[in-house]
């Protein structure tokens, strides 16, 4: 790989974070619990993944502010429009893996 110089790398990771935001707004579908027992991440953790980098900066976001940026929304919004009731069998499932 050709050396990529600190502001092109920044920009393409930037890039690459709001190409992943917008394929999970683009997929509501996507449950959480399936990601994270799938990946061991989700919309939330990618939310306050972004809470901590801001505050890493000395920038104040809420919780419910990361979340609309991830989400798209308000969460209590997405989660009335999109969460489904978690089976027992997503809960066993996530119950066992290491977080």
């Amino acid at each position: 790989m050709s050396k990529i110089d600190e502001q092109t790398q920044l920009e393409l990771e930037a890039a690459a974070f709001r190409r992943l935001v917008s394929h999970l707004q683009d997929r509501p579908d996507v449950q959480n619990i399936d990601m994270m027992n799938l990946a061991n991440f989700c919309r939330n953790c990618l939310s306050n993944w972004f809470k901590d980098a801001a505050a890493d900066k000395g920038i104040e976001l809420s919780k419910e502010e990361s979340r609309e940026i991830v989400y798209g929304m308000p969460y209590d919004e997405w989660k009335a429009n999109h969460q489904t009731e978690a089976t027992a069998e997503q809960m066993e499932k996530y119950k066992n893996i290491k977080h």
